[in-house]
């Protein structure tokens, strides 16, 4: 029996009996079956006090401090899978010895009980953001103002701008949301159909004006505090009211005054939860049902709940799992969700950065506005049909079909197309999937010429969750190295030299080299210039490709449950405006196994999140 044998063998009987995080049998297996392959191959320069790559084993010695460092130890296995480590220079493993590393770091992490520790996390007291503002704006009173689009820029945090840790309230922004209120307020008052949702009852003598007037007010402060107001809130308000009404303001005026008042207080501005009891001993609290709804309402659609969230929220219906499921689905077949298009996608596959990128007109003179525009709205409807339709996710990678209008048409090479409304068309020969679409070609390129390095990094950073390091400081950009002749192609070899930078540029430069038969505003091309254009590659582990059809097709067969993964930790992240932790990789793991069990569906992924421990509990701040 050989050693692969045999441990595969002891590996199978510890997953039968069953192990947990410090379990005895987890530890043998570090000191047995890791450990030894660390001292074989990676502490030579990967430890002691002049350690290589900011990385050092000295700290992992034990099976605990796998399961404490889940995606360092991905990140190890997956370098060791793909031949990056140990370096060419280096004695390599076997196969049985990569095999034997596999099979026992993913025991480790199986060891790793999900439902025995409970970290759902704790998200930061969140503002609205400019988005979500001007759309609560447009739900609660039927105005669309986009007073917001005034106001100072959000901060960014992990990829998204509706993170709770940097969304502060400068004293600018405050002097904004006074001015928004009062404009608001007034606009309401006039606009008729406005003013029914702030007084939907009319009293029908002098007697109920006073009743009428303050339950008119507490309904319209429960909307937009986004929950039931308590008794205190409504004696406030009412106060405040009274106050206008004592000074002789007009009745209108006395509206604006409360409805500015509401528009300015922090149950409306921020989204606030209540944080669990401190005497509650694991301090973690469910989430009730007015919490639900305003989370689920601006995950999905950036907006406040709409009726039928609140009546779910009383019943408390909204607290199962099965409805909250099923009322994520309903959003998504909203036009409504048309958010997630703008502030995830857009994000997420950087979009909004389309309408800032200036290519060289003398390198490009066929670029026009228009055509920007269509290369944004083409990635834009490709998502929004995924989620009105429903389907797979892995056509981001793998999909042979597009949307375009006359202008993209023209720059794609296909006929019969005119109009500017989008239609559903074959993608031509050469190209496949989003990462095809001109908007990220040109994303991902230099003014005046490709950048493979670009492309490979987006590719790494947003489809398979693998950021590289940066670069050394020392390393010059292309243009400004040595002497560099040649197609672009030999000027990265070049480039690439330096030891150093060969590390990462390998799988990087690969990548982008599939994409080379586009230029940099996504047309295809056969020549650069006076070379022929070579977009074959090959990635770490041997994979060979020739073209970007082939390599989405290797991307499919062999990264997609990667790029799966990427994909929910991603909207994971934005569903709870926090930056992920390692307790974390359960949801995303079972978001995983909810898709691989329904087709790869865009719904099966949002239910897995709105369902997940993260989305339905609330954390209290734990001592550092």
């Amino acid at each position: 029996m050989t050693a692969l044998q045999r441990t595969t063998r002891w590996i199978s009987f510890a997953l039968l009996i069953g192990l947990s995080a410090g379990n005895a049998l987890a530890e043998e297996n570090f000191q047995t079956n890791i450990a030894p392959f660390l001292e074989n191959h990676c502490v030579v320069c990967h430890s002691g006090d002049d350690f290589e790559g900011e990385v050092s084993f000295d700290r992992f010695d034990d099976s605990a401090n796998i399961q404490d460092n889940y995606e360092f130890w991905e990140k190890v296995l997956r370098l060791v899978v793909e031949h990056q480590m140990p370096p060419a220079d280096q004695t390599q493993p076997t196969a049985d010895e990569i095999a034997l590393l596999g099979q026992a770091i993913e025991l480790e992490f199986n060891a790793f009980d999900c439902t025995s520790v409970k970290h759902p996390g704790r998200v930061t007291i969140r503002r609205l953001n400019k988005s979500e503002y001007n759309n609560t704006i447009r739900d609660l009173l039927g105005l669309d103002l986009h007073l917001a689009d005034n106001f100072p820029s959000d901060d960014v945090a992990h990829g998204f701008d509706n993170v709770g840790d940097v969304l502060t309230i400068p004293p600018i922004l405050f002097e904004k949301y006074l001015d928004a209120a009062a404009t608001i307020a007034e606009k309401a008052l006039a606009d008729e159909q406005a003013k029914k949702r702030v007084l939907p009852r009319e009293a029908a003598n002098d007697d109920e004006q006073v009743a009428v007037a303050r339950e008119n007010i507490r309904q319209f402060a429960a909307r937009a505090f986004r929950r039931p107001i308590t008794d205190d809130e409504s004696d406030r308000l009412f106060a405040i009211m009274r106050d206008a009404f004592e000074r002789g303001a007009p009745r209108d005026e006395i509206f604006q005054t409360v409805v500015a008042a509401i528009l300015i207080h922090p149950n409306f501005l921020f989204r606030v939860e209540r944080d669990p009891d401190p005497d509650d001993e694991d301090g973690i609290r469910s989430l009730d049902g007015y919490e639900l709804a305003t989370r689920l309402s601006y995950f999905l659609w950036s907006s406040m709940p709409d009726q039928r969230l609140f009546d779910l929220a009383a019943s408390g219906e909204l607290t199962n799992k099965d409805v909250l499921a099923a009322e994520a689905k309903r959003m998504l077949a909203d036009p409504k969700s048309r958010a997630l298009v703008d502030n995830f996608a857009g994000q997420w596959l950087q979009l909004r950065d389309v309408s800032s990128l200036m290519p060289d007109p003398v390198r490009f003179p066929d670029f026009d506005e228009p055509l920007r525009q269509a290369m944004r709205r083409e990635t834009e409807t490709f998502f929004e049909q995924m989620i009105r339709q429903d389907r797979s996710v892995l056509e981001f990678l793998e999909a042979d079909y597009t949307f375009v209008n006359e202008r993209l048409a023209r720059h794609y090479g296909i006929d019969s197309i005119q109009g500017e409304s989008f239609q559903k068309v074959a993608l031509p020969a050469g190209r496949r999937g989003v990462l095809t679409h001109s908007s990220i070609l040109m994303l991902t390129s230099n003014p005046t010429r490709t950048s493979p390095v670009k492309r490979g990094k987006w590719i790494l950073e947003n489809f398979l969750a693998e950021p590289p390091p940066p670069p050394p400081a020392d390393v010059p950009d292309l243009e400004e190295g040595g002497e560099v002749l040649g197609s672009l192609r030999e000027q990265m070899e070049q480039h690439r030299a330096n030891e150093s930078c060969a590390v990462c540029h390998r799988k990087m430069d690969a990548l982008g080299f599939g994409m080379e038969n586009f230029d940099a505003v996504g047309a295809y091309r056969e020549r650069d210039g006076a070379y022929e254009i070579d977009a074959s590659g090959e990635l770490p582990g041997g994979v060979e490709f020739d073209g970007a059809e082939e390599l989405m097709q290797i991307l499919v067969q062999e990264k997609s449950q990667q790029f799966c993964k990427c994909l929910a930790g991603k909207l994971l992240t934005y569903a709870l405006g926090r930056g992920l932790t390692s307790y974390d990789r359960c949801t995303v793991n079972s978001a995983l196994a909810a898709m691989e069990n329904d087709g790869y569906r865009f719904s099966s992924l949002v239910a897995a999140i709105v369902t997940s421990d993260p989305f339905t509990m609330r954390e209290r701040k734990r001592d550092q």
